[in-house]
């Protein structure tokens, strides 16, 4: 028998070969468990508008999908668009280009979501459970994120109570209703 050769060898190239294939095994898991992240963290920014790597790992962290960030970012846009009672067009226009702004496409179940919200003012109770939702998430990210985060979605806010307001520029274009909202939106951040 030569060296190199018999039983003993056998069993170590065969050990061998399974250390390997568990090792290439785990290997291109952890290369797809990657991959996954990394698409569910685009799908996350796409949805939410949110480019701050920070506030994305964090949002990923406690379990925040993109299907959920497009609903989170869409309600204060509707609250604020309805707070005075009715939808203006420049406000239904707003909150169409922020959507848009924030990855919701057309077709998209959010983009269905948000043209029954157009249509229809949704329920308060809508706005009540945006704001439990959001002061359990604000609870988990720190104050920085959570700063970040509030800053993303409060302007976005602002941007569509400005929409149709005002008069010749001689008046708030945010109206006492939709002020009020506001300050729910941002106070669900503290």
């Amino acid at each position: 028998m030569s060296p190199g050769s018999g039983p003993l060898e056998d069993r170590r190239q065969a050990l061998e070969e399974q250390f390997f294939q568990k090792e290439n095994e785990r290997l291109r898991d952890a290369l797809r468990e990657k991959q996954e992240s990394e698409e569910g963290r685009a799908a996350l920014a796409m949805a939410c508008g949110i480019s701050n790597d920070a506030v994305l790992d964090a949002l990923e962290k406690i379990g925040i999908d993109a299907g959920a960030m497009a609903a989170f970012v869409l309600v204060p846009l509707v609250a604020v668009a309805w707070a005075n009672g009715d939808l203006e067009e420049a406000e239904r226009r707003a909150v169409l280009d922020a959507a848009a702004e924030t990855g919701v496409e057309r077709g998209s179940d959010a983009f269905g979501l948000l043209e029954g919200w157009l249509e229809h003012a949704p329920s308060p109770s809508l706005l009540r459970a945006w704001l439990d939702y959001t002061r359990s998430l604000s609870a988990e990210l720190d104050t920085a994120r959570r700063q970040a985060l509030k800053a993303e979605l409060v302007g976005r806010a602002k941007q569509v109570a400005e929409a149709a307001g005002g008069f010749l520029g001689l008046t708030s274009k945010t109206s006492k209703k939709e002020q009020e909202v506001l300050d729910q939106i941002e106070g669900a951040f503290s």
